[in-house]
């Protein structure tokens, strides 16, 4: 990626727009709706993926298409001051949390977790809160999404692979 400053005007605005609406939209008719020639708006494109602005294009998937029928966050008290590493590495070896952050106030993180139902939920949450530094968490389950069309309300990849063992699941 490119760390130089590049200029970011309306129709680049413009394009991200349209890509975001629908990424498989051609370069024609983005070009047609902004007023640019495809190779223009490929250029533009080209020029916005180098510099980071645009990092990837992906497909938003039913959740529940893949297995993921229940939802909820969480979050994450620490004891003491777990750094966001610490806790970047913890999250990551949890294939169920789709999303991540720290935050500010009582928590230290939020987590975003699916699963295939409210028991393996129940099994990721005693995964999560075996790690030393985790004091406590709290869980709040999705009920429905009000904004349906919301990133939020997709997936990005498949539910883990039943294995008929838990087992091994378990640290």
């Amino acid at each position: 990626m490119n760390s130089r400053t590049v200029p970011f005007d309306e129709l680049d605005r413009k394009i991200i727009t349209a890509l975001m609406a629908n990424a498989r939209t051609s370069f024609a008719e983005i070009g047609s709706a902004v007023g640019l020639s495809a190779t223009a708006v490929k250029r533009r494109v080209d020029r916005l993926r180098d510099t980071g602005v645009i990092t990837g294009f992906t497909a938003t998937v039913k959740p529940s298409a893949l297995g993921w029928r229940t939802e909820a966050y969480v979050e994450v008290y620490c004891e003491g001051a777990a750094p966001p590493r610490r806790l970047a590495e913890v999250v990551r070896n949890h294939p169920e949390i789709t999303a991540a952050m720290t935050v500010t106030g009582g928590a230290d993180a939020l987590l975003h977790v699916r699963a295939r139902d409210v028991e393996h939920f129940e099994e990721v949450l005693e995964r999560i809160r075996t790690e030393p530094f985790i004091r406590k968490t709290i869980s709040v389950m999705v009920l429905s999404h009000l904004l349906p069309e919301s990133p939020e309300a997709g997936a990005t990849h498949a539910a883990p692979q039943e294995t008929g063992d838990h087992a091994a699941d378990v640290r």
